[in-house]
């Protein structure tokens, strides 16, 4: 019973990482578009922004990240995992998570200071890396060593291409 606690854990406190990685960017974009608007406006909303950052930053997903490493960890030594060519492949994603993850917190830290010149459009395309990492990961899980690379590589790039897309139809609606 112990192990599939440590899984179910590990899996919720996944999911509040990626919660918190997902509003993030989102946050960041609010803060960035209020940059457009006149200077009351602007003062008020950056401000609120910057808070709510705060705390989902460090009340969530930085706590996420956390748990769900050690949970992870635990877990994986619990069912000897360590051998298993689908944990290689997952481990090398949530590398790239974490990379992730830390150019958030520079982003995080710039926009704390009011220093952050990203647009909103290349923030809403960097929002989309956590959906495809977040699809690798999870498949590399689920399938383990029964997916193809060639066809895993095939619908990433496939999911990619359908979230450019989609960015690009919301934008060209939003300058309507």
């Amino acid at each position: 019973m112990f192990p599939l606690v440590l899984k179910s854990l590990h899996i919720i406190f996944m999911v509040t990482w990626f919660a918190g990685l997902f509003y993030i960017v989102r946050l960041f974009i609010y803060w960035v578009e209020a940059g457009e608007k006149d200077d009351v406006e602007k003062k008020v909303l950056q401000n609120q922004f910057r808070i709510m950052q705060r705390r989902l930053w460090y009340g969530i997903t930085w706590p996420g990240m956390i748990l769900t490493t050690i949970f992870g960890f635990w877990m994986v030594h619990v069912y000897n995992y360590w051998k298993m060519p689908w944990l290689h492949l997952k481990l090398a994603f949530v590398g790239l998570l974490y990379g992730y993850h830390f150019i958030c917190h520079r982003f995080f830290l710039k926009i704390q200071k009011g220093k952050f010149s990203g647009s909103s459009l290349k923030l809403r395309i960097w929002n989309e890396a956590a959906t495809i990492l977040l699809f690798v990961i999870v498949f590399a899980v689920v399938f383990k060593d029964q997916l193809s690379k060639i066809w895993g590589g095939l619908g990433i790039l496939i999911l990619s291409l359908c979230l450019l897309i989609a960015i690009y139809i919301y934008k060209k609606k939003r300058s309507k």
